[in-house]
């Protein structure tokens, strides 16, 4: 038994006697206060219980519930991609190359020139596209159907449809080789309006040796003008005058069948 039941026991005997004594004490007053003349019946004392009232408990709720809605998320919006129109493309114009036809059978050479070396023979009723010129036209840069490189034809030997002036003034670079040296001992003098160049021989083998090849600029008539010379010794002679207001000068090459040597610049007096 807990302290809590035996307090409760302690109290409900107290409260019994207690109940016991006023009872026995009432029965004892009422019995001197009556007459003894007239019996009256013992009263009967019948005890009501008292009922406690159970204390009612109201619930009060500690705080108002308060319903938080569930948050839907908003779908993202992608935006259209704006369509771009696409432009109109203008195709570029072609260059509409003059064209030439062989009149003959003829050397395409290396150059504008005859002193320079064949490259290929083109023959007639061939065809071709001009793509240069030399200042005065009369020598084309060609790109033949049956070849694939581009050399030089006079413009003496082709029939020409276009205007061979519509393409620009070209100086093409030689083909080169090293299996021989350039020339040595380059030398030159002058003996009024006549300028003579000299040099040493180079070596090669004959069936191999393609001569030797000067590009010179020259005063001839108050103008000066370029121009190529071909010769299988080792000297020339040029005529050049001397009231040109320009320099005049030259390169010096050696020929063999696989091209060039690099120039020697000739020390013009």
């Amino acid at each position: 038994m807990t302290k809590t039941a035996k307090r409760w026991a302690v109290y409900l005997g107290i409260i019994t006697i207690g109940v016991i004594s006023l009872v026995t004490s009432s029965c004892g007053v009422m019995a001197a206060l009556a007459p003894t003349s007239t019996p009256t019946p013992s009263a009967t004392f019948t005890l009501t219980p008292t009922f406690t009232a159970t204390p009612t408990f109201t619930l009060t709720p500690s705080a108002t519930s308060t319903f938080t809605p569930t948050v839907t998320d908003t779908p993202t919006i992608t935006p259209t991609p704006t369509i771009t129109d696409t432009p109109t493309i203008t195709p570029t114009p072609t260059f509409d190359f003059p064209d030439v036809t062989l009149l003959m059978n003829a050397n395409c050479r290396w150059g504008p020139g005859l002193a320079y070396m064949p490259a290929i023979t083109v023959y007639e009723g061939e065809h071709g596209l001009v793509h240069g010129r030399n200042p005065n036209g009369s020598w084309l840069y060609i790109l033949p159907d049956s070849w694939e490189k581009r050399c030089w034809v006079s413009a003496s030997v082709v029939e020409v449809e276009g205007d061979i002036f519509t393409v620009v003034p070209y100086r093409s670079p030689l083909p080169y080789t090293t299996f021989i040296n350039p020339p040595e001992n380059v030398q030159a003098s002058r003996n009024g309006n006549q300028v003579t160049v000299t040099w040493n021989p180079v070596v090669v083998k004959k069936i191999d040796a393609r001569g030797y090849l000067i590009e010179a600029t020259l005063c001839q008539d108050g103008a000066q003008y370029d121009t190529a010379v071909y010769t299988e010794t080792t000297s020339y002679t040029f005529i050049d005058y001397t009231n040109c207001s320009g320099s005049s000068g030259g390169k010096l090459y050696a020929g063999e069948k696989h091209g060039y040597t690099q120039p020697v610049t000739i020390p013009w007096p």
